[in-house]
């Protein structure tokens, strides 16, 4: 037995101290441009991404119309590995058949549908326009467009059909798969279009673009993006059935891999990422973890791995602390493994980025997670929060909010990530199952999120966040910070406040 001669900080427990902001520390002058993988100290890394947040291996979190929104701003997902090789192949493939600035079309209806249902839809999305499919789906055969232009709920009768009153393929502006961006823009343009239909050969609809997305792919213009400009997407894998999944999600399209564990210190590890470099060699790139210490960062990286994930129990989902007293603070966690990587870089001349994955309840945790070193951060109660995940959107008490469970909860009985000595159930829970609150918008809270970071990095006189880390000053907070921070006050009522 053996006692560290520490106390297991968290990343709540620090403040920044600023240093001198010069005159080029403005925002445009910010990069928060990151390395994902493995790479020779002083080159490029082979992947890289202009957003440093990654969505969480999880159900409730990463599904495809997420990871196109998050790549579009800059980031990437994860798509999760609890479910057949076969359809987690499918969500990956799905991903990777768009191009930036085209767009899951997620407000689909069948011509059958009544005009009150196409109502019903358009309301609760907050969309203006859904596009119809033989079989409502999004890759079905392409038959028209239906918009609150088209029918008026107290002059048409509800009870009609959606083909009654859409406008029908065939008097519609569609385009190819083949066409570029710019071209499918021109045509929006010119022809004075709301929603362009990408329909392949067959008829069936591939993807649409729209007239709202063009200052949004103007805004954002560090899409995470591979040679062909298709989305970046990475996905989650085992180390049970890793020699049918990786195959599967490498053709499929999968930019990037990751070992999904709760305590990836395991031999279990390194035969994993041994057989994707015995099988694809550097052609496949994969993470692994997850750790809290350096002596487990040294054993993946010795072992293949591209990037190595951190943090124990620091989960908001998480209870892996409170039901096998295993982890460790996050804060202590980073600086240990930190210190590791950094060593590891100087002694072999290789760099692996560390992600970390907890602990981070709010944009200042991120900030404190680059300042200690991380290279990016890895997110699952953030993004839950918002409408591009595919967790149920539901009212309690008035008030909004989507369903969020942890891939150790009952719910998402993921045996694979979560084995407890064998057998296919949990033989306890490692995670919860509630709510979260509804955010809105991704694009909206990453812009947000993004702003915050940025500024942060100009307090302290760093434009990089290789600068930040080494610019970085932290201080322990103490209890009568946190009480000062914490005063209550009564806030204004904006929305009665003239």
């Amino acid at each position: 037995m053996k006692i560290l001669d520490e106390v297991s900080r968290t990343l709540n427990e620090f403040l920044l101290v600023p240093d001198l902001t010069t005159a080029d520390c403005v925002p445009e002058n910010v990069d928060l441009s990151v390395p994902l993988v493995r790479h020779r100290v002083g080159e490029e890394s082979a992947v890289r991404m202009a957003t440093p947040l990654t969505s969480a291996i999880m159900g409730a979190v990463s599904s495809p119309r997420l990871a196109i929104a998050l790549a579009q701003c800059g980031g990437l997902s994860f798509i999760h590995q609890n479910q057949s090789v076969e359809a987690q192949a499918e969500m990956v493939a799905a991903v990777k058949r768009h191009k930036a600035g085209f767009r899951f079309s997620d407000i689909n209806i069948k011509p059958s549908a009544t005009l009150g249902e196409v109502t019903a839809l358009l309301e609760s999305a907050e969309r203006d326009v859904a596009v119809v499919t033989d079989d409502g789906s999004a890759h079905g055969q392409f038959l028209g467009l239906i918009s609150t232009g088209d029918f008026h709920p107290r002059r048409h009768d509800l009870n009609d059909s959606v083909e009654s009153r859409m406008r029908p393929a065939a008097d519609l502006v569609t385009a190819p798969p083949t066409i570029s961006l710019s071209e499918a823009n021109t045509l929006i343009w010119d022809h004075r279009l709301d929603v362009l239909p990408i329909v392949d050969d067959a008829g069936l609809l591939r993807s649409i673009v729209l007239r709202r997305d063009y200052e949004l792919h103007k805004r954002f213009r560090n899409e995470s993006i591979d040679g062909e400009k298709r989305f970046r997407v990475g996905a989650g894998v085992n180390t049970h059935d890793y020699r049918e999944r990786i195959p599967a999600l490498v053709e499929a399209g999968a930019d990037l891999l990751c070992i999904d564990s709760s305590d990836g210190y395991s031999v279990w590890q390194a035969d994993t990422l041994r057989f994707v470099r015995e099988t694809y060699g550097d052609s496949v790139r994969i993470g692994a973890g997850n750790v809290v210490d350096g002596r487990a960062f040294r054993y993946l990286a010795d072992a293949g791995a591209d990037f190595v994930k951190v943090g124990i129990g620091g989960g908001s989902i998480c209870i892996t602390r409170d039901q096998k007293g295993i982890g460790r603070g996050q804060a202590s966690a980073l600086a240990d493994v930190v210190a590791a990587r950094d060593a590891y870089a100087k002694e072999t001349g290789i760099y692996v980025p560390i992600c970390c994955d907890g602990g981070l309840l709010t944009d200042s945790h991120m900030a404190v997670a680059f300042a200690f070193g991380a290279d990016f951060v890895m997110l699952g109660r953030y993004f839950a929060r918002f409408d591009e995940s595919p967790a149920p959107l539901v009212r309690v008490g008035g008030q909004f909010f989507k369903e969020y469970w942890g891939e150790g909860s009952a719910r998402a009985r993921n045996v694979s990530r979560y084995e407890h000595g064998g057998g296919s159930k949990l033989a306890f829970e490692e995670g919860v199952d509630g709510y979260v609150p509804w955010a809105g918008s991704l694009y909206d809270n990453v812009d947000t999120t993004i702003a915050k970071i940025k500024a942060t990095l100009i307090s302290c006189g760093a434009t990089t966040l290789p600068d930040f880390h080494d610019r970085a000053v932290l201080v322990p907070v103490s209890e009568q910070s946190f009480q000062q921070n914490t005063a209550e006050i009564q806030l204004r009522d904006r929305s009665s406040a003239s």
